[in-house]
């Protein structure tokens, strides 16, 4: 288990650990921030010792593919915030799905999965994997009767995300893992969405995390990065064989610091997003335009009690809502906003809105998203970090004029 503390007396707080795990700055010429390690191989004091470190048995750094000393900061200052053994930086998103999933998987083995995914997850489900004899099988996760039947012969992993990208549906990983481990299957969920401070899966029972880092944990909108979190022996795998063998997707020291650099507020970013998100939330909920809100702090909302229980950090800065009048009203809202920014990605310190059908989500077939619940009219919002009550003004106005404009289609 990484080491949570700083002290031999007691572990150290959340923040603490986001700032200074794993780094004393006297043991680097009393730099306070880490230094960037802008290398590629890095040099071995004999050529035994070059031996010794590519049969395993000397540790030391060989190659920027396989470890960087700012790369390996981030990866155990990840692993002690999600409560696992170790952690394994990559150069986006997809690239830890990706690299996870080579490493765990072979021809003829089967996924179970919810019925909602991040649009690019999906396609390299149902696009990429099951090119090379992989099967993806769906279900509804939030019902564990479901979630019983859709276990096949060969089923080895269960992946999900919660709350789900992007009509924040959520799963009770701890049930899901208890029903996945009695058939001998792994668990790995998608964390982006709550970060480790709001939400930590492997203590309910995942056995892997992964996260586009590119999201909160970044949190300035600078950059691409991913991680998975987990078992030392299963990220070890993924290290020598899935990122180093099979995708490559590596990510740079400058990456890797600029991370560190988003973690040590991620505390105080993730509060101030969860509060700003929650008021927007009763602002749109209340709105007569507003069909439907999706944001699992409402209390209205239906698996409120259960984000209670499995998000003790709070409900995040993700917001789905559908209008009256459906596609035609979305697109009017999004185009009348003025200080919310059309764009895809999320976690960013500005307020950021898209439309899932025709943006992040467009790999699937009008039949999927219906099939899996993504509404044709359903509209995403990332709140960001501007005063809330100039979030909530654009908004509020935005939403009039979608009553009222007509759309104004181009092309």
């Amino acid at each position: 288990m990484a080491d949570n503390s700083l002290t031999n007396q007691k572990p150290a707080g959340f923040a603490t650990r986001a700032i200074h795990h794993g780094y004393d700055p006297l043991d680097h010429q009393g730099a306070l921030s880490a230094p960037l390690y802008l290398t590629s191989t890095f040099a071995f004091p004999s050529a035994a010792e070059g031996g010794r470190r590519f049969a395993g048995e000397s540790q030391g750094y060989i190659y920027g593919r396989l470890g960087n000393p700012t790369v390996a900061l981030l990866e155990g200052r990840l692993a002690s915030l999600e409560g696992g053994e170790a952690a394994l930086a990559t150069a986006s998103g997809m690239g830890a799905i990706t690299t996870a999933m080579w490493t765990l998987l072979k021809p003829g083995d089967e996924i179970l999965t919810d019925m909602t995914l991040y649009g690019c997850t999906f396609a390299f489900f149902r696009h990429g994997l099951a090119q090379f004899g992989i099967h993806v099988r769906h279900a509804d996760l939030t019902d564990l009767d479901a979630v019983e039947a859709g276990f096949g012969p060969t089923t080895k992993l269960v992946y999900f995300e919660t709350p789900a990208n992007p009509n924040m549906r959520l799963v009770d990983i701890r049930a899901v893992a208890d029903l996945a481990h009695a058939r001998g299957a792994l668990v790995m969920v998608d964390n982006t969405y709550c970060t480790p401070f709001l939400q930590r899966p492997l203590g309910l029972g995942a056995d892997l995390v992964v996260h586009s880092a590119t999201k909160y944990l970044g949190g300035h909108g600078d950059l691409l990065a991913g991680a998975v979190v987990g078992t030392r022996a299963l990220v070890d795998r993924m290290r020598y064989f899935g990122l180093k063998d099979m995708t490559g997707a590596v990510l740079s020291p400058f990456d890797a610091f600029l991370v560190l650099r988003g973690l040590k507020t991620l505390e105080v970013r993730m509060e101030r997003h969860g509060r700003s998100a929650l008021a927007v939330a009763r602002q749109l909920e209340a709105h007569p335009s507003v069909a439907r809100v999706h944001y699992p702090g409402l209390e209205t909302a239906p698996q409120h009690d259960l984000a209670r229980r499995q998000m003790p950090g709070g409900f995040g800065g993700m917001i789905a809502f559908e209008l009256e009048g459906g596609f035609d009203a979305g697109i009017r809202f999004m185009d009348a906003l003025k200080l919310v920014t059309i764009a895809v990605s999320l976690g960013d310190a500005e307020t950021l809105v898209q439309h899932p059908a025709s943006m992040t989500h467009s790999p699937y077939t009008p039949e999927e998203r219906a099939a899996h619940g993504i509404a044709d009219g359903l509209v995403r919002l990332s709140i960001g970090l501007e005063s809330v009550e100039d979030i909530a003004a654009d908004i509020a106005e935005a939403l009039d004029t979608a009553q009222h404009a007509p759309l104004r289609r181009t092309g």
